[in-house]
């Protein structure tokens, strides 16, 4: 996905106008084979240190919240002020690295069925995502 019309369907399908500065955030987020974890402020670091044009921190946050708004991201929640943001969309599972805050995939054939007992009237469960946090063991 290197050709620029594709980044910019991809903006205006999120409800963006494709400037300089979102075609780059895009780029950056989906021009790649791995998955990409990032919290806003991580990704503002690394886009600061690549490009030689400013983006700003508004821009990243509102391009990176339009495109979890579309499913073209998800979003993590580690506490109620850590969010990342995952390229990989499919129901998947993840270590968290408490001493060095890296999120790290974890298939689902790598976890066993997990089972949940309680109801909630009139709630159904729509998917089931752990996060097993790790640190080193010395």
């Amino acid at each position: 996905m290197n050709n620029n019309s594709t980044f910019k369907e991809k903006l205006r399908l999120s409800g963006l106008r494709p400037t300089k500065q979102r075609i780059e955030i895009c780029k950056f987020l989906f021009n790649r084979r791995d998955t990409f974890h990032f919290t806003v402020g991580e990704l503002s670091k690394i886009l600061r240190k690549k490009n030689s044009e400013k983006i700003s921190l508004a821009t990243i946050y509102n391009t990176v919240h339009s495109f979890k708004k579309k499913g073209y991201l998800k979003e993590i929640s580690i506490n109620s002020d850590k969010s990342y943001f995952d390229t990989n969309t499919s129901d998947h599972h993840h270590f968290l690295d408490v001493n060095t805050n890296q999120l790290i995939d974890l298939k689902n054939n790598e976890v066993r069925k997990v089972s949940i007992k309680k109801k909630i009237p009139g709630k159904k469960i729509k998917s089931i995502e752990v996060l097993v946090k790790i640190e080193n063991d010395n």
